[in-house]
């Protein structure tokens, strides 16, 4: 009776990285500054790609949706984590936590996808040159934003909806935003279905565009190492080289937060694993494909 009493949570406790008061105003202004930074950043990108005709080709296309989807995923965890440091508060309701799990979800899924058809462009025009225009033709373009944004959508409203059937009873923290894996470990009522849909699923989702990224990769480097020219090859190269360190940065990381979770049980360690993950990757990303992507 008294898990059946506590099925319906008022709201959790976000740990956050430090409790040292002193420490909160510096926590306050740097995660502020990254999430300007990052929201100026990506702002530009697509301001640029909007403005200039001769940036109007599927590449910059599928850059500024990535642009806009990494200030949203940004915005999803920090604006809320920096009211807390504010307030001095680290709770946050229970409807606020599942809606924080449903866009980090969607977001995440969505930066996924569009990496991988990022990668697909990139393959054609090296693979495929002289079909590249047919291939890759704006309605293609559209599909592909539209398939990884439905998907993306269902996946998270999924597992958010299958939050809703669990109990909670009590030691409601969570070490810094609400992470789906984080909420399911603090409910007290069975939790093997939410388990098994969210691995298989999320395995799926991510599984297939990172097979698709490797493969891809696989087929250009091959396709690079066959040309003759090797002014060529270095022009083929460097078209790949921002798409690579974007994806290194957001697989790298995201598999650095798993690991984390699961061989630490410090609250300290894995809120900085996951605040890197959805801070830094949406900061640099405009970075490095402003500094290596040639007009």
């Amino acid at each position: 009776m008294e898990s059946e009493n506590q099925t319906r949570v008022l709201e959790f406790l976000l740990l956050g990285l430090s409790d040292d008061p002193d420490l909160q105003p510096i926590l306050f202004g740097l995660f502020l500054s990254l999430y300007l930074v990052t929201v100026l950043g990506n702002l530009l990108i697509i301001l640029a790609i909007c403005s200039d005709y001769h940036l109007r080709t599927p590449m910059y296309f599928f850059l500024s949706n990535l642009s806009f989807t990494d200030i949203s995923f940004s915005t999803s965890t920090v604006p809320r984590m920096l009211m807390n440091i504010q307030r001095h508060s680290k709770a946050i309701s229970y409807t606020g936590c599942l809606t924080q799990v449903c866009f980090v979800l969607v977001f995440a899924g969505v930066e996924n996808s569009l990496l991988a058809a990022m990668a697909y462009d990139r393959y054609v025009a090296i693979c495929h040159p002289l079909r590249y225009s047919v291939i890759m033709n704006p309605r293609l373009c559209v599909l592909l934003i539209v398939l990884s944004l439905t998907i993306s959508i269902v996946y998270g409203l999924l597992h958010s909806l299958m939050v809703l059937r669990l109990s909670f009873c009590t030691k409601l923290e969570i070490p810094h935003f609400c992470e789906l894996d984080q909420v399911i470990k603090l409910a007290c009522s069975d939790t093997l279905i939410n388990n098994i849909v969210f691995y298989l699923v999320s395995g799926i989702l991510g599984g297939v565009p990172l097979f698709g990224i490797i493969y891809s990769y696989i087929k250009r480097a091959s396709s690079i190492l066959r040309m003759s020219s090797a002014g060529g090859k270095h022009k083929a190269f460097s078209t790949c080289g921002s798409h690579l360190s974007v994806v290194s940065l957001f697989y790298g990381m995201g598999f650095g937060v798993y690991i984390s979770s699961v061989v630490t049980d410090s609250f300290t360690n894995t809120a900085a694993a996951s605040v890197m993950y959805t801070v830094v990757p949406p900061m640099l990303n405009p970075f490095i494909y402003s500094l290596r992507n040639r007009t």
